[in-house]
């Protein structure tokens, strides 16, 4: 189970390791950021020195890292720490897990970018005190991350709910900007695919009520699924995509459609407290990565 210390008696090293870009942090175990600093992703020859200079000379106890993936979770593998089957080349099969915990000599907490954030919203935003709940970013991808019974899930991989087949809606005529599936979550609703549907930024279409409509119906179907499969006390919504205020009602009403009833619990008569925005100001996944060090340590592994 995860559990939470009180006193703020060490310092942890945290990790967002996206795509686009490297956020490290020093805090403490009670989720305060002390200091933070935002790094270009490269190359690992490039990126990871300026990492380690950073982290080096703190006198951190632990390191927890959030990041992008897919990425190798079994302890068990040879390829345990790495990222994986990227899209970005240079970082496929690095040892980004391994490499720091050899030149840092502390325990490294690894997991997935999205299960960092869904740790963080558990253990101090809008998940804590509840036994599940599920957060989903949608912004230049979807990903899911979800704690089920005070555990992060985890099984041969990870959560990869962004690319959970939907049903296209008929007069949608967008083939989707996912390489491997044309009718994913993240094919069909991330913010790239409402640039390529309809040639703009998201933001810049932020008044015209088909474009959240359609937005809408596409992650109201993934929550009915999400729902149904996982089961969930909460789901936390978060990414640059859920910053456009209308989306969020009509999102709730279009799933209360579709599950059409069939599901009787306390937490649906009020979608308003199931379905919710984050609630840590976009640092959900920064403090995550620092709990993520802190049980890294805790564990003795």
């Amino acid at each position: 189970m995860i559990t939470e210390k009180e006193d703020p008696t060490m310092l942890l090293g945290a990790l967002e390791a996206g795509g686009t870009k490297m956020v490290c942090a020093i805090g403490n175990e009670n989720g305060e950021i002390l200091e933070q600093v935002s790094i270009p992703t490269e190359t690992p020859e490039i990126t990871m020195p300026k990492l380690l200079s950073f982290f080096k000379g703190k006198k951190i106890e632990a390191l927890g890292i959030g990041c992008f993936g897919p990425i190798d979770l079994n302890r068990d593998s040879d390829t345990y720490g790495c990222i994986t089957t990227t899209p970005k080349k240079a970082w496929q099969y690095f040892d980004i897990a391994g490499t720091f915990k050899r030149e840092l000599g502390v325990p490294v907490g690894f997991d997935t970018d999205v299960n960092g954030s869904v740790l963080g919203e558990y253990t101090w935003g809008i998940g804590r005190g509840l036994k599940s709940c599920i957060y989903i970013t949608i912004g230049t991808g979807v990903g899911v991350g979800v704690i089920a019974d005070g555990r992060l899930l985890h099984g041969m991989l990870h959560p990869e709910g962004g690319h959970i087949l939907l049903r296209k809606l008929p007069n949608d005529t967008y083939k989707g900007f996912c390489p491997f599936h044309e009718n994913c979550l993240e094919g069909l609703a991330a913010g790239p695919a409402i640039e390529g549907r309809y040639g703009k930024k998201a933001v810049e279409l932020s008044d015209q009520k088909e474009v959240w409509e359609m937005e809408a119906e596409y992650i109201a179907q993934a929550l009915v699924d999400y729902t149904c499969v996982l089961s969930p006390q909460r789901i936390i919504l978060g990414g640059g995509v859920m910053h456009q205020t209308q989306l969020l009602p009509l999102i709730r009403e279009r799933f209360a459609q579709l599950l059409n009833g069939y599901l009787k619990t306390k937490e649906l008569e009020d979608l308003d407290s199931f379905i919710v925005l984050q609630s840590l100001n976009d640092k959900q996944g920064i403090m995550g990565a620092l709990k993520l060090g802190m049980m890294e340590l805790e564990s003795g592994i």
